[in-house]
C-alpha cells in the first residue's frame, strides 16, 4: 500500500528527491552543525499515567523529565 510521503508517518529515503532535486540552490544555505543544539520531543501521558510519572518523580525526589530520561537510559542499555 503506497501512502502519501507528505503525509506519511515514516517516509522512505528518495521519496523527496524530485522535490528537492528542483529547488532553487540560490535559496539553499549550508551550515555546520551545533554541537551544542538540542533537540525537544513531546511525549503524551494521558489519564492514569499522568499520576503515575508524577508520584514516581516525586517518590525519587526528581522532574517528571529526569524518570523519563531515565526510563530511555535504561531501555537503551537493556536492548545492547
Amino acid at each position: 500500500m503506497s501512502s502519501d510521503p507528505w503525509t506519511a508517518d515514516d517516509p522512505q529515503p528518495g521519496e523527496f528527491d524530485a522535490v528537492l532535486a528542483d529547488i532553487d540552490r540560490r535559496l539553499v544555505e549550508r551550515h555546520e552543525g551545533d554541537q551544542n543544539a538540542r533537540v525537544r520531543i513531546l511525549v503524551s501521558v494521558e489519564g492514569d499515567d499522568v499520576q503515575r510519572l508524577e508520584r514516581i518523580a516525586q517518590d525519587r525526589g526528581k522532574t517528571p523529565h529526569d524518570v523519563v530520561a531515565d526510563l530511555l537510559r535504561d531501555a537503551d542499555r537493556s536492548a545492547a
